[in-house]
């Protein structure tokens, strides 16, 4: 018998508890051994830096994944997806008073890393626990204030994991929009999305 959704509804498979469970394995070995300089691209690709913004990103260390409130796991699960992002595919659907959203990786680590990110976030949203990413948008910053006010189910399927989030406010409901069509952005383009989106709202 299918158990029925609640406002949070998770569905486990072994590969996204496995997968985890190598990517948390990694970033901590790594810190030891140097496995960790290897997986965040140390000593390979190019360093690009626009200070434009004032951040002076670095696609090879990613400061901006850090935050005064997130934890060195969280920063390594975003670095594990941006750096990965050619592997994510995304569909967004915008309802009257919210989104559903089904985003998936090829990869299985990376899609371990997201199951893990994306539960993580809501559950911060839920408590109002802003991490404080560097590189965050601004309209996180009405669900962290206002975060009692979303509905949220999320289930991993083989479809990838899908998400409904919905609202009765309507600034709520425009920051679902407007954050899922970032996300997307993110997922298409990687670290490049997240520049433009900075530069543009440093123009503002």
């Amino acid at each position: 018998m299918t158990k029925p959704k609640t406002a949070r509804t998770r569905r486990w498979p072994l590969w996204a508890i496995a997968g985890g469970l190598v990517v948390v394995g990694a970033f901590y070995a790594g810190s030891q051994s140097g496995v960790m300089a290897q997986m965040m691209g140390h000593g390979g690709g190019m360093m690009h830096q626009h200070g434009a913004d004032g951040t002076g990103h670095d696609e090879v260390n990613m400061p901006g994944l850090q935050g005064a409130n997130a934890s060195p796991e969280e920063s390594a699960e975003l670095a594990v997806m941006f750096r990965n992002f050619t592997t994510l595919s995304r569909e967004v659907t915008n309802l009257p008073d919210g989104i559903r959203t089904v985003t998936r990786s090829s990869d299985p680590d990376v899609m371990a890393a997201l199951v893990s990110h994306v539960t993580g976030m809501i559950g911060r949203v839920e408590k109002g626990d802003d991490p404080q990413i560097m590189i965050q948008s601004p309209t996180l910053d009405i669900f962290f204030a206002r975060g009692a006010g979303i509905k949220t189910s999320i289930d991993v399927t083989d479809e990838g994991i899908v998400v409904v989030q919905t609202a009765t406010d309507p600034d709520l409901v425009a920051a679902l929009h407007t954050h899922a069509a970032e996300v997307t952005a993110m997922s298409e383009r990687g670290m490049a999305a997240v520049h433009e989106m900075m530069m543009k709202r440093a123009g503002n």
